[in-house]
């Protein structure tokens, strides 16, 4: 294990570990208007929030801890979380903070991709109803690499359109739309591209997406097996929010092997150890 810089702090390459798990603690943007707009992207997960206003958060962080990032990682951030945790928040601060991590070359998001959030504070997104592949891999992505608050609408897909006009949400995976297949791609693809989401695990883990929404399983071994999972998922639920709920934790594992694990292998007998 690497040493913390000191018991608040994490570094940046600890976090980065942690991006994209559903252990992730919330991430909260503390940047003032001039330091975002010199470089408008996050780190995967964060939302922006006003220092003065932190307290506004503790409701929403009782049960979850937060790491706070400024641009160096000096007042604003070390003040904000202090504040939390004297409101009972277990808040610690990046190391070093935005600069740090840029200047480690880990991933960002780019901010001007992202959707308007809702006054509830995620954004709002309408797929068809009925999930197999990419409707579930693409929230599975946005909850755990953009929007951790992100809600789904479900719906007819003749009225998909419709609904996301009528709500102000964003419409995903429908034929000719902005989010949605390009060509040989597929709308996981796409999304990945556009939030400039540039992680090794994920782009191993969007050839098997691509290979078994599009039924191209030459693409990776594994998009057979992602097909077969994924057909059965939608059998077993008949509710599409329970399925994606079930669908998260096999993203999860997905992403996990691709990111740790694809060296690994298994065979009978074990070998004695």
């Amino acid at each position: 294990r690497m040493p913390r810089a000191s018991p608040t702090e994490m570094t940046p390459n600890q976090l980065a570990r942690q991006i994209g798990t559903p252990d992730c603690p919330a991430l909260i943007d503390l940047r003032i208007d001039a330091d975002f707009d010199a470089d408008p992207v996050f780190i995967p997960g964060a939302r922006r929030h006003a220092a003065a206003d932190i307290v506004d958060l503790v409701p929403a962080l009782t049960v979850r801890r937060a790491i706070l990032y400024c641009h160096k990682g000096l007042k604003i951030s070390q003040g904000a979380a202090a504040i939390l945790r004297c409101e009972g928040v277990q808040a610690e601060t990046l190391e070093g903070g935005m600069v740090s991590w840029r200047d480690a070359a880990l991933p960002t998001v780019t901010a001007a991709a992202l959707p308007v959030a809702q006054t509830s504070g995620g954004t709002l997104w309408v797929p068809r109803a009925r999930p197999k592949i990419d409707r579930i891999a693409c929230p599975w992505l946005l909850r755990r690499f953009v929007d951790p608050m992100a809600r789904f609408l479900f719906v007819a897909p003749s009225q998909v359109d419709l609904v996301a006009e009528r709500f102000g949400a964003t419409a995903f995976d429908m034929p000719d739309g902005a989010w949605s297949h390009r060509g040989a791609f597929c709308t996981f693809d796409t999304m990945l591209a556009e939030f400039g989401l540039k992680v090794p695990a994920l782009d191993r883990l969007a050839e098997i997406v691509r290979g078994a929404d599009t039924d191209r399983h030459d693409l990776a071994p594994e998009a057979a097996g992602l097909l077969a999972v994924s057909l059965g998922l939608s059998r077993m639920y008949r509710d599409d929010l329970q399925q994606l709920e079930a669908g998260m934790g096999l993203y999860d594992a997905l992403y996990r092997w691709a990111r740790d694990a694809q060296d690994e292998g298994h065979d009978w007998p074990a070998a004695k150890g």
